[in-house]
């Protein structure tokens, strides 16, 4: 998904405190600036400008960025096609604002955008948001309540399904007034639940329901926004600008002081990832993110480097890593014993690859809750445990008596201890070797196939499938290009692949959509692994109720070590850094949030502003 969401918590500024049970005659909740899961909001109403940004910054000037592979599509908001870099489908971005914006120093703290307050009972079990007189869309029309209705009742039935499983608890949206919209919801309790409504990018209704458009087809015409941005030139498949809107409403918010600097934001893209660090040292576009431990190390003694043209960077992060690992399908026959997924799990050296691939920099992944609280370690105890002895005999043995650790060799290479163990579990679960030298039981052969779209990770399948063969086992690594690859996984048509669950700092609703039985066999979602487990949705479904901080990392912990001993992944790494490099003449506020650079959203150009 590659796409990572905010997901978090709430409590209210200046709100009365209510009874549980509904008083006659209790006056409404008083309209407030910002929502927060846990603890107050940090910026009071009177706030100028947040902590991560030059509320100086100079505004001009070009940022050019990279983007790998292509896109056929500026409609970020459908299963169709390969929406453009730049077109968010959730929150806030360049063209589309949402109701509220989070903050990015903080876990999960809302401030209004399209809407000025927000109004939410004691009880949560409805929201009503108040909009700014003075929000407009880009063709001068207010925005209305009527078009946070739509929006919701089309994102919900035409959209991703990943919007249906998101906002799955709304009972109803009307709009009250013209610049009143009210969300009831299904229960109450889902602490979360406001704030991820709050969250939804809003979309024009009168542009999309007149001259015959059909908001679910891919489409290159330029979309009518309400963010700081419009889409200038596109040249499809290869490169697409974003001009800033001078005349845009929402520029004199305090939450906007220091944003949207750039008079153009430009997307180029590249066929792979090594060609674009080559056009990124000849200075075709300003910055780069690097990923990729070893280029990091190696690649960057270009003469931009050396002579300080270009600044190379490392700054640390406090960003919930999830977890990136070599997944499993296990709708796949071959995959539906958890023997077979356990076996394979010590084949893979990491040891041995990080040093010869990355120079030692990364961190092996224990936890779906990467670098975060939420993540599990020793063994359960306390609210944790008892979450999950409820669940004895439904799950895992080990979740009571190991701590979950990935299979670890001694990095030189010799993984033979590591092999005769996976032999082993294999022989007991009755994969007999064949004569042509690969396993198989019951007809199934254990074969299959690694998909991908980025040939950076051959280097490191290639020995995890030279052992694989050692124990018998036969697998082969394919890379096709990002439009088929996303098109086979919406279809969950592969049988393993390399990827990742990025995670918030207060996981909720989207844990559905990854794990979640009824999103299984949803084409679109993101349930990749094909998970049904009654324990797993009950588990999801009371940390979306979590009452407290408390209670939402015992859910998230009881969790993991679950999805951890169904050995539905296998680990790979993190790296809690940013390794950033950008020309000198962009430039960047002294404190970044730590939860993203915002790169596009807050750096600008040194000479911007100048005569």
């Amino acid at each position: 998904m590659r796409v990572l969401l905010s997901v978090f918590a709430l409590v209210f500024v200046s709100l009365p405190a209510l009874a549980e049970t509904p008083v006659p005659n209790t006056p409404p909740p008083a309209p407030v600036h910002a929502i927060a899961l846990h603890g107050m909001p940090k910026y009071a109403p009177d706030f100028t400008h947040v902590d991560y940004v030059n509320p100086d910054a100079p505004k001009g000037g070009t940022l050019k960025l990279n983007a790998i592979g292509s896109f056929d599509s500026l409609n970020p908001f459908i299963v169709k096609g390969t929406p453009a870099a730049g077109l968010n489908f959730l929150r806030s971005g360049l063209v589309y604002e949402s109701l509220m914006q989070n903050a990015w120093d903080e876990p999960f703290t809302l401030y209004g955008v399209i809407a000025e307050s927000i109004e939410m009972p004691e009880d949560k079990s409805w929201v009503a948001f108040n909009l700014r007189p003075e929000a407009r869309w880009a063709d001068g029309a207010p925005i209305t309540a009527e078009d946070v209705v739509w929006t919701f009742n089309t994102i919900t039935s035409e959209g991703q399904p990943f919007f249906k499983a998101y906002y799955g608890d709304v009972e109803t949206v009307e709009a009250t007034s013209a610049r009143r919209v009210k969300f009831t919801f299904k229960v109450a309790g889902n602490a979360e639940l406001p704030l991820i409504v709050a969250e939804m990018a809003i979309l024009p209704k009168h542009y999309w329901t007149q001259d015959g458009r059909a908001f679910n087809q891919t489409s290159l015409e330029a979309p009518l926004g309400s963010g700081p941005y419009a889409v200038g030139k596109v040249e499809a498949g290869r490169r697409i600008e974003y001009v800033r809107r001078e005349d845009w409403w929402g520029k004199d918010l305090p939450l906007f002081k220091g944003f949207n600097n750039f008079e153009r934001i430009t997307y180029d893209y590249y066929r792979d990832s090594n060609v674009a660090l080559e056009a990124f040292f000849a200075g075709e576009f300003d910055v780069q993110i690097e990923n990729t431990a070893k280029l990091w190390e190696t690649a960057y003694d270009a003469a931009p480097v050396k002579d300080g043209r270009i600044a190379k960077e490392e700054i640390e992060n406090a960003s919930p890593a999830g977890m990136q690992a070599f997944i499993y399908n296990i709708r796949r026959p071959v995959f539906q014993d958890d023997a077979v997924r356990e076996a394979l799990s010590f084949a893979f050296d990491f040891e041995w690859s990080n040093k010869q691939f990355a120079y030692g920099a990364y961190t092996r992944t224990d936890s779906y809750f990467e670098n975060s609280e939420l993540a599990s370690s020793g063994l359960p105890q306390g609210r944790e445990l008892e979450l999950l002895e409820r669940f004895r005999g439904k799950i895992p043995d080990a979740v009571f008596t190991e701590t979950y650790e990935p299979p670890k060799t001694d990095g030189s290479g010799n993984a033979r201890a590591n092999l005769r163990t996976a032999m082993t579990l294999l022989d007991e679960a009755g994969w007999k070797l064949g004569a042509d030298g690969v396993r198989a039981k019951d007809g199934v052969r254990l074969e299959f196939e690694i998909l991908d779209a980025n040939p950076m990770f051959e280097r490191w399948v290639l020995p995890f499938t030279k052992n694989l063969e050692r124990i018998g086992v036969k697998a082969n690594f394919r890379v096709v290009d990002s439009a088929q690859y996303q098109n086979r996984m919406n279809g969950f048509d592969f049988d393993m692949t390399v990827g990742g669950f990025g995670q918030s700092a207060s996981p909720g609703n989207e844990q559905r959509d990854f794990w979640g039985s009824e999103k299984a066999d949803i084409e679109g979602s993101r349930n990749y692994i094909g998970i049904k487990d009654p324990v797993i949705d009950q588990l999801i479904e009371e940390l979306i109720q979590a009452k407290s901080r408390e209670d939402l990392v015992a859910h998230c912990q009881a969790m993991d070590r679950i999805l951890l001993w169904n050995h539905y992944v296998i680990p790979m790494w993190h790296f809690p850094k940013w390794r950033i490099a950008h020309w000198a003449h962009i430039e960047r506020p002294e404190n970044l949030s730590g939860i993203s650079p915002l790169i596009s959203q807050t750096w600008w150009a040194k000479d911007a502003g100048t005569k």
